[in-house]
């Protein structure tokens, strides 16, 4: 029924096709001509890294403290305080909404994460933790901030 042409075989399309190729490579040579590159890569030395002009979605101390420790993107989630019992570690629930695959309605599956709180913040607090080194068995997560506190 369709027969598939064969790479020796002429078309008429062809011609036609070249230049639109050609077209479309001049196009890319008018909008980044190698000048304006140049001069972009000559403004920061190799080896110096600028965060000047750097914005982050995220604006705010937290931000402020990723540039300053240099360590990279940590994950980030915000959770409520269902347990404060323990010396310096609180248990932060992390709720979040799942498409459940067979009947496509959104499901709420909840996580618990121990984390380790200076701040003191008690149950119903939402606070946003951080993830950090292994402080204890476990206990993975640091609370950075305490987003609102629980109303009493």
């Amino acid at each position: 029924m369709f027969r598939r042409k064969k790479k020796d075989e002429k078309t008429e399309d062809a011609p036609v096709a070249a230049a639109a190729r050609e077209d479309a490579e001049t196009a890319l040579e008018v909008e980044a001509p190698a000048a304006t590159m140049a001069a972009a890569q000559s403004q920061v030395s190799p080896g110096e890294a600028s965060l000047e002009g750097v914005t982050t979605p995220k604006a705010g101390r937290s931000a402020a403290i990723k540039a300053s420790t240099g360590r990279g993107n940590r994950v980030q989630k915000v959770g409520i305080v269902s347990s404060d019992k323990m010396q310096k570690t609180v248990v932060v629930r992390v709720d979040r909404l799942v498409l459940h695959q067979k009947y496509r309605r959104y499901v709420r599956r909840t996580s618990r994460f121990m984390a380790h709180d200076d701040l003191g913040s008690t149950i119903g607090d939402r606070v946003r933790i951080v993830e950090t080194r292994p402080l204890s068995a476990r206990k993975r997560w640091r609370v950075v901030e305490i987003l609102q506190k629980a109303a009493k």
